[in-house]
């Protein structure tokens, strides 16, 4: 399994983008749960979460430069991907929601190139 004993360019601006990210994806639930509707549903509620989570893990491992850091990023990059699937599906005219999914394209893409850059 490759690993990296120096922390890159590339690796802090995706750990930039997953705490960004967590961030966002807290701060729309909360926002979500005012709003009611679909966007309070449990299905809606529980991909902001897990995303949220995700984020912080892959950032975890990877501000430790665990081994296992690529393998996390790539699960991260498919959780944000839904997520901000979901957010688009719900967020028309939602300015909340248009920041929740455009920060989770931007934590995908870099998820995914940490994933493939070091697989």
């Amino acid at each position: 399994m490759p690993h990296t004993s120096q922390m890159n360019a590339e690796m802090r601006n995706c750990i930039s983008n997953c705490l960004d990210c967590h961030a966002i994806c807290n701060e729309t639930i909360t926002h979500c749960l005012m709003a009611g509707g679909q966007h309070a549903s449990a299905a809606h509620q529980k991909i902001l979460a897990d995303c949220a989570q995700a984020c912080m893990t892959s950032a975890d491992f990877m501000l430790r430069m665990s081994d296992y850091h690529t393998q996390y990023c790539g699960i991260c990059a498919d959780v944000c991907r839904a997520c901000a699937d979901d957010c688009e599906r719900l967020g028309q005219g939602d300015e909340t929601m248009r920041k929740c999914a455009e920060l989770c394209r931007r934590c995908e893409q870099s998820c995914r190139e940490m994933a493939h850059a070091m697989a």
